[in-house]
């Protein structure tokens, strides 16, 4: 075990890998210098700058040129710098990188890893503060993961780059920083949640860095008598149906938690599956159907606090 960055734990996946095995390679604006937030630092001095390779400025062409250096033969990882650019690479990796194996016939396979940090980045407003995990998770053929701790930021990545199929792999922008144990040796699948916490009387699903506040919700409402089962579902897609059913079929009780914007968002698919499987009440908590604004009180509008689950959690037991 060893204490590191959310960041730092994502420089020790891809280095591994990047020693493991010779077709991986890194693309994308800044990677050399180490990316904007630090996780490619120490990857370029280590492995050159024929595997470590600055970009132009061009989501599309960092993104087409991912797709045919998998089609190749090769395990790219593209570098998105914010999810929010992404957008300019769309067409790549929603006709392109998603459906080449459909319709080839599986004669061709695109092992590439997309990174793609969400969600809200202090002051930094509308395009610059999105979580758009919905809109990936609704594409047949990518792989979509949302890693909220260092641990998982270092399995995940492992297991994505491991991956035959492409991986929308999101980070939020908040949590690099953010530190904790990391040990290499413990392996994690895609489409694995985890249980953060056990508790009988309800289950909160949740990712990303609103699982903090979660955690937060949950230690407020076991002060009230409230023991509340907090389950991390790491993979957006595939999710744990197996994980989230079995814990609602206990608890009789779900409540979906995301940063991101409620309507068409993730939860409700989470939410409607266990309606119908399990027969349980549900609720959903994301934010409301507006841009993030730059000002911290318009800003705040946007943000789902520790008070706002423990409120809705209460009120889905009332």
């Amino acid at each position: 075990m060893a204490l590191m960055t959310y960041a730092e734990a994502a420089v020790l996946a891809v280095a591994h890998e990047m020693e493991a095995d010779p077709r991986v390679v890194v693309i994308g604006e800044d990677v050399g210098r180490g990316g904007i937030f630090g996780q490619y630092k120490g990857l370029q001095a280590r492995f050159g700058a024929q595997r470590v390779i600055d970009t132009p400025i061009s989501e599309a062409a960092i993104v087409g040129a991912g797709v045919g250096m998998a089609l190749a033969g090769m395990r790219p990882v593209a570098e998105m710098r914010v999810v929010d650019f992404a957008l300019c690479g769309m067409d790549e990796i929603v006709n392109q990188a998603a459906k080449n194996r459909f319709m080839f016939g599986g004669q061709g396979r695109v092992p590439l890893v997309l990174r793609m940090p969400i969600g809200i980045w202090d002051a930094s407003a509308a395009q610059h503060s999105q979580s758009l995990e919905s809109w990936f998770a609704h594409l047949p053929g990518l792989v979509v993961a949302c890693p909220a701790t260092p641990q998982d930021n270092y399995s995940l990545l492992r297991a994505a780059l491991a991956s035959g199929d492409p991986v929308v792999y999101m980070e939020h922008k908040t949590l690099w920083g953010m530190t904790g144990e990391v040990d290499p040796s413990l392996a994690t699948q895609l489409g694995s949640a985890r249980i953060v916490r056990p508790g009988q009387d309800l289950t909160v699903v949740s990712w990303s860095r609103q699982l903090q506040a979660c955690e937060q919700a949950c230690d407020a409402l076991a002060a009230q008598g409230i023991a509340a089962e907090l389950v991390d579902l790491r993979s957006i897609w595939p999710w744990d149906r197996a994980t989230v059913l079995g814990s609602c079929a206990r608890t009789r009780h779900l409540l979906v938690v995301h940063e991101a914007v409620q309507a068409g968002g993730f939860g409700a698919e989470i939410a409607a599956t266990v309606a119908e499987t399990v027969g349980c009440k549900v609720r959903r908590l994301g934010a409301p159907r507006i841009p993030v604004g730059y000002a911290p009180v318009l800003e705040a509008q946007s943000r789902i606090d520790a008070e706002d689950i423990a409120a809705a959690a209460r009120g889905l037991l009332a």
